[in-house]
């Protein structure tokens, strides 16, 4: 496309300085009658192109010239470098090389004011896979283990990736169940994106569909209460809002929270190992005292 083809003329010139059509023409793979017409466009856009002939001549930019100068303010340099950042944390390959173009165009470095790591010390996310799927509207195949561990294999329409409260999630449309899903990326295996293109669908996710467990299953909705030991203080803060939280007089907090029951909700009470005690409600009470039995089992 020739505005690719404009860009990259622009970048050339930032780098190399000076060069010759000819040399354009073969790098950029056009005849240099193209590369002429080129030159023409960018000085009608009010780019400062000038074309010297003869020996020592050649295509350059006018001293100086950057190109936020005449298209983009300051700020706005600023917001596309640090989206770019952002995008460079999840390891998408083109991201980086883009952004130092950009970066060479504004004639400045991104700040580098934001880290973030989004892999876990076992999963590592191959994101450029996904993101192909997506833009190009590929199927795409995996094998699925829900939350009981049951193994299924899945075709389905990728629609977009979502990371949500520590985990990513890939938000699709299921060819198998015929119907919108969220899959959590560290239960998908053997990925694979078909060349079989896919129409564009409208898809609606409730919120429902966000919580870390299967989405597709009908759940209902249990209100918990803990009172959780002054030694996991660090992870009260962290997993509950403040207006959720009742500090005690003997250092313990009292959390009050609804979450769908399922299994997931089992084992997030017992991660609190001897340091949780579930006060509401009784039959939460008896699903964990019969749990913690049968873990004393191996042990005794």
């Amino acid at each position: 496309m020739q505005i690719n083809r404009l860009f990259e003329i622009i970048y050339i010139l930032l780098h190399k300085k000076k060069v010759s059509a000819t040399e354009l023409a073969e790098q950029l793979g056009v005849s240099r009658r193209t590369i002429c017409r080129d030159i023409d466009t960018l000085s009608v856009a009010g780019i400062p192109v000038c074309a010297e002939k003869g020996r020592g001549g050649g295509i350059s930019l006018l001293p100086g010239f950057v190109l936020d100068k005449a298209v983009l303010s300051e700020h706005e340099q600023n917001e596309i470098l640090t989206a770019l950042h952002g995008l460079t944390l999840v390891k998408t390959g083109d991201t980086t090389d883009v952004l130092n173009r950009l970066s060479a165009i504004f004639n400045k470095a991104a700040t580098n004011w934001l880290e973030v790591d989004f892999s876990d010390w076992n999963h590592s996310n191959d994101f450029d896979n996904f993101k192909t799927a997506i833009l190009e509207y590929l199927i795409v195949e995996f094998d699925y283990y829900n939350s009981y561990g049951e193994k299924t294999f899945r075709r389905v329409e990728p629609k977009q990736l979502l990371f949500k409260y520590k985990s990513w999630y890939l938000k699709a449309f299921c060819l198998t169940k015929q119907g919108e899903r969220l899959y959590k990326l560290t239960r998908i295996n053997n990925f694979v994106v078909t060349d079989e293109k896919f129409p564009i669908r409208d898809l609606i996710f409730s919120e429902t569909d966000n919580n870390p467990t299967d989405a597709h299953k009908e759940r209902m909705d249990i209100t918990i209460k803990l009172r959780i030991a002054p030694e996991m203080a660090y992870r009260v803060f962290d997993d509950f809002d403040v207006a959720l939280i009742e500090k005690q007089s003997d250092g313990s907090f009292i959390v009050t929270r609804t979450y769908p029951e399922d299994n997931w909700v089992y084992s997030y009470v017992l991660s609190f190992g001897e340091y949780a005690q579930v006060l509401e409600p009784v039959n939460l009470i008896k699903i964990i005292a019969t749990k913690i039995k049968n873990m004393s089992k191996h042990y005794f």
